[in-house]
């Protein structure tokens, strides 16, 4: 289950200075009357990402429409940090303590002793959030910023230009499929995620330069290959059925003669692999191309 914070935050990054722009995880797929473009993103960047390829630019000026897993509107709402709050919070008269194993809260006490936190502020709180605040918290220190995410950058482009944006689906969606682990994955990913606290940094910037290079198949072996040999169940949830959630969706976009061309931003673990969106398009027979 190594790597699972950073599959569950779709988020990766590096401390190095790069010198170019990284490969971008961009495919265009066609039939015979229109395009879609679909860019692989991650949501904590730093600004030594950018500036983006020449081919991410050319997509979006290509298009007259953006989609992103969650519409802009929505990531903006000021409420929305309160309904992500409401359901990490416990209402089951339990605390976080007697919620887990007690190999996970010991590996929480040390952690949280180490790094000078309040572990009974925690107590509240359910474990598949307190996993997220941790992998957010180690991310922050090293500089990632989710305002410099690709997707987040991209919102801001397409709002600049006046491009029209949309969801595929919504937040409240996300957050209910978070909430809705049972308690032994939810424990899982909290201890998986404590485990990797110690080589963090160096976990990231692997999965980093994978992203960068552009390496599908590389990506694919050190952030899903694991999760899906050994928590089918999690990997389902959080990729699988998601990605084919967002197939009519996209199928349709195809399919509508009458519509332009449009770019759909999701994370770029949801692209690679069998069962990524890109495979799943092939498959139904649409032209698909790289692009570099």
């Amino acid at each position: 289950m190594r790597r699972l914070a950073w599959v569950w935050l779709w988020a990766l990054s590096t401390t190095l200075a790069w010198a170019q722009a990284p490969v971008p995880m961009l495919w265009k797929v066609s039939d015979a009357d229109n395009s879609i473009y679909l860019l692989g993103s991650f949501h904590m960047l730093k600004a030594s990402d950018y500036p983006l390829a020449p081919s991410v630019g050319a997509a979006l000026a290509d298009v007259q429409q953006v989609f992103f897993e969650v519409a802009p509107h929505e990531m903006a709402d000021p409420a929305l940090p309160a309904r992500m709050m409401q359901a990490a919070t416990r209402t089951d008269g339990k605390t976080l303590q007697q919620a887990v194993s007690p190999a996970t809260w010991r590996a929480l006490q040390r952690y949280a002793a180490k790094n000078q936190m309040d572990v009974a502020g925690l107590q509240g709180l359910k474990p598949w959030f307190v996993g997220m605040l941790l992998a957010l918290t180690e991310s922050q220190k090293l500089g990632l910023n989710p305002a410099l995410g690709l997707d987040r950058h991209l919102m801001e482009r397409a709002a600049q230009a006046g491009t029209p944006t949309r969801g595929l689906e919504t937040a409240d969606a996300q957050i209910a499929m978070l909430d809705s682990l049972d308690a032994t994955l939810q424990d899982a990913f909290l201890q998986d995620t404590l485990r990797e606290m110690g080589d963090f940094k160096g976990l990231f910037e692997a999965l980093h330069t994978a992203w960068r290079q552009g390496d599908v198949a590389a990506l694919e072996r050190t952030a899903l290959a694991e999760m899906r040999e050994q928590y089918p169940v999690l990997y389902q949830r959080v990729n699988v059925d998601r990605n084919k959630a967002w197939l009519p969706q996209l199928d349709a976009l195809l399919r509508d003669k009458a519509r332009d061309n449009v770019l759909v931003v999701v994370g770029a673990l949801h692209l690679v692999g069998s069962d990524g969106v890109v495979r799943m398009l092939a498959d139904k027979g649409y032209q698909v191309e790289r692009l570099r």
